[in-house]
Formats: C-alpha cells, structure tokens, sequence
C-alpha cells in the first residue's frame, strides 16, 4: 500500500514512543511507499486534494531517512492516507479535513475526515452517557457553580479542546478559588467548558485501550505522579501493565460498532474506574508502551486492518 502519513513534521518524531512511528516502520518492513507532508502542504486545485511531500525510509530505532526531494502529488495517487497531526483541534486541523474530503474516493483516508470533525474527543463520549461519570457543559459561570453544588464530591474542570492534561483542575464546591478558575477556564464566559464529577479511582491510574476497527487490542494504565492528578504521559504519568475487565469489554462493546462504521479504525479510548471519560480518534498514541508492557506489535495488527479496509472499500465504490 502506497501510504502518505499527514502529521507533524517528521524531525519532531520520538522514534522511542511515536505511535506513527511505527505504522511507518511497519509499511517499509512490507517494502510499501511510505511518504509524508504536513497539513500546511495540503491543497486543493480542481476540486482534488493535493501535497507536497516527500517519500521516507524508516528502520526502527532510527530517525526517518528522506528519499529525495519533495514533490507535488495528487492523494489519488495513494492507496492511503494516514490523517496523523496531533492536537490541538483548532480551526486549522478542521480545515485539513475539508481538503481531505476532496481525495478521490478509490483513497481510503484514515480516520476518515468526516468523523474526525464529528467526534470531538471530550464530547463524543457523552452520546453514551451511561458510561460516563456525571456530566456537565456551559460556559455560564453561575451554572458550572450551581452544578458543582449538587455534587458531594470533587469535580474535574477541563476545557473541551484539551489535550495532554492541559488546563485540567480538579475543584468543589466551595472553594473560594472557584469562580476565579471558572473565569479563565471560560474566558469570561466566551468558551464553553466540561465539568464532571472526580473519580477517585483515578490515584489507581487512568487506563487507556487500543480498538483497532472497533475491537480491544491492547491496554495499559497510567498513574498519576506523585505530584500531579493528571494520568497523562505527557505530564509524567508512569505506565503499567493491567487487565482488561468486563466493565472494560462492556465499554468497548457498546462503542466498537459505531467506531467501524464510522471508519475511525484506530482509537484510543481512557477509562477510569468504571466510566469511560474519553474517545481519542485524532493521533491516539500507545503502540509502543503496548509492545512493552503486553508483547503486542500493534502496528502489524494495524496496518493488516487497514489492508482489509481498503479492499473492502475499493469493492464497496466498486460493486
């Protein structure tokens, strides 16, 4: 499969815990064209999607080895693209998805485009209500306060478009530095919020698990630091070996369906306790701690997904 990776620029890549990283190891393992662009070398000219990119080698455990230079090609000429930028999810990223629309159909774009803006990655969750802890979202100052209120617990404030932890402040009610965190968190009530009730569980770690086209394929948890309620790698949360429960399965059960069909075939979903609090579909990372901790090589099982996708998706626009 001829595969173009849109992302963040390759000379930023961790080759020691990249998830994309990986899926492009894995293409050069199979000998498969890999290439890659940045969402700034997308567009669009007579209504198809081009880039500029350029063609990679990639052995594990090395940096990226560009293949000559870069050149303008039209997506149609990919078997797949491969939408890996990372958040945040600003009106740039959404734009990108506007042109990937535009790549002819016998491409098979992954996540697809369409479900990438759908599914914001705090909100989609809440179409699921009963797998989520107690919820609430408004940027009035006075609600988030009344809310708050009603709860005999902590509460968790995060703004809807966070990513790695950032802007997460665990409160309750009557903290006399509430209103103040509402107000910045809000923008003075420009922009909305979520707020849901604290999960205690969460000192136990915040475990994330892999569905590739909408099955469980690997799991690990991620406790907090010592000195952080945040079960964020990217703010130092170690990881660890852990089980797949059967709230876990019931979980992962209730969304798989709408995932496959949906066409996001590479997910990462967060569970604390026994509430799922997030669905990541942007750039879910993981493949490696997987591979550490469970023996997994995820990205085969990932790029053999997509492989069958794509023949099925050439047979479906081509009954």
């Amino acid at each position: 499969m001829k595969t173009l990776y849109v992302m963040d620029p390759i000379d930023r890549i961790d080759v020691k815990g990249d998830s994309t990283y990986m899926l492009m190891v894995e293409g050069c393992r199979r000998e498969w064209p890999v290439y890659v662009c940045t969402p700034s070398d997308l567009y669009a000219n007579g209504g198809v999607c081009w880039a500029r990119c350029v063609e990679v080698r990639v052995q594990e455990g090395q940096a990226p080895v560009v293949q000559g230079s870069a050149k303008d090609r039209e997506l149609g000429a990919f078997d797949v693209v491969w939408m890996r930028k990372d958040p945040p999810f600003d009106i740039d990223y959404v734009f990108s998805t506007y042109l990937l629309d535009l790549v002819p159909k016998r491409t098979l774009v992954l996540n697809s485009p369409h479900s990438l803006r759908d599914a914001n990655e705090k909100m989609v969750a809440l179409r699921w209500p009963e797998l989520c802890p107690p919820t609430f979202v408004t940027r009035e100052i006075n609600r988030a306060i009344d809310w708050t209120g009603t709860l005999s617990a902590k509460v968790v404030l995060k703004p809807w478009d966070g990513n790695g932890g950032r802007g997460i402040v665990v409160t309750e009610s009557g903290d006399s530095n509430l209103r103040a965190m509402l107000e910045t968190l809000t923008d003075s009530e420009r922009r909305y919020i979520i707020l849901q009730k604290h999960i205690p569980e969460i000192a136990q770690g915040d475990k994330r698990i892999i569905l590739i086209d909408g099955r469980p394929c690997g799991w690990f948890n991620r406790v907090p630091g010592p000195n952080d309620h945040r079960g964020n790698m990217h703010v130092g949360a170690r990881v660890e070996a852990c089980e797949l429960n059967a709230r876990d399965q019931e979980i992962c059960d209730s969304l798989g369906p709408w995932l496959k069909k949906s066409g996001l075939l590479f997910v990462g979903i967060d569970i604390i306790g026994s509430y799922l609090t997030e669905i990541n579909v942007t750039s879910p990372t993981g493949v490696q701690e997987i591979r550490t901790l469970m023996g997994e090589r995820l990205e085969r099982t990932i790029v053999t997904a997509v492989q069958q996708r794509l023949e099925q998706h050439r047979i479906g626009i081509n009954p």
